[in-house]
């Protein structure tokens, strides 16, 4: 198996990594062929899944404008996967030069790409760190240096609780995360779901599967049991709805069917 020249050194290539999945859904380069495969495999159950992914991108950038226009600056999305065009930097800073943004995430390949992508760019950074930590997101000197924790941040969790399992305590983690953030702070998130699937749970369950045969389990929750990450939180309109569905740019009927698979929402810390 060939190592590409941009994979860092000491990674091993040859297990699959849900963001560079994530990235060949949205048409990426940076992925290997053991990601694609399993991609492939995932998406003869569910042939909807790069719609899936393009609409929570497309939610993700109506999201990061709602939080600009409402005043917010500052953001720390976590999960953030190997950056793409109209990354959460990108449509932040085009809308306020004076925009700072940490990224985190586990991917070597993706925290990599991120610091390629952002070199010369002082109002934005990456960790290498795990959701499942949330102190030592909120203690890395990205965060603390760029970071005002006593002005309001946008927190960004877009699909990435679903890769978190119930022992993992993924609501201890985010309740930790927003306490730590000041009043008038947005929560933005997405997580899948079988709701809004336009297909039989056992053929969906067929591409669970395949997370699950490549040790990251995707956790499939119910609309409530996503509406408790919001928790301290009051939800802005139009609430937990399908991604399309939040504040629109143009008619939601026009999307692809898959587009309203899971759930998105804002809340904003009382």
């Amino acid at each position: 198996m060939e190592r590409p020249a941009w994979a860092p050194p000491g990674i091993d290539i040859s297990v699959p990594s849900v963001s560079r999945m994530y990235d060949f859904y949205l048409g990426g380069s940076h992925n290997f062929e053991v990601d694609r495969d399993a991609a492939r495999k995932a998406m003869e159950f569910m042939p909807g899944l790069p719609k899936i992914m393009q609409a929570n991108r497309a939610f993700m950038r109506r999201a990061v404008r709602h939080a600009v226009d409402n005043g917010i600056s500052q953001f720390l999305d976590i999960g953030s996967g190997i950056p793409t065009f109209g990354n959460v930097h990108e449509v932040a800073q085009t809308a306020s030069p004076d925009a700072r943004v940490v990224y985190v995430d586990h991917d070597p390949v993706a925290v990599a790409h991120s610091r390629a992508v952002l070199e010369g760019n002082a109002g934005a950074a990456v960790v290498a760190a795990d959701l499942r930590k949330p102190r030592e997101i909120l203690r890395s000197p990205e965060v603390t240096g760029l970071l005002d924790l006593e002005r309001p941040v946008a927190l960004l969790l877009v699909a990435v609780l679903h890769f978190i399992e119930d022992e993992d305590e993924p609501q201890r983690a985010v309740a930790e995360l927003v306490d730590a953030l000041a009043p008038g702070s947005l929560v933005i998130l997405t997580h899948a779901s079988y709701e809004g699937i336009p297909l039989p749970e056992d053929q969906a369950g067929g591409a669970v599967g395949v997370y699950r045969n490549i040790r990251n389990p995707l956790v499939m929750r119910s609309r409530e049991e996503i509406a408790r990450f919001f928790d301290g939180c009051e939800l802005v309109e139009p609430g937990l709805v399908s991604m399309p569905g939040w504040r629109p740019d143009s008619p939601a009927e026009e999307e692809d069917p898959y587009a309203f698979s899971g759930f998105a929402g804002v809340g904003r810390k009382a």
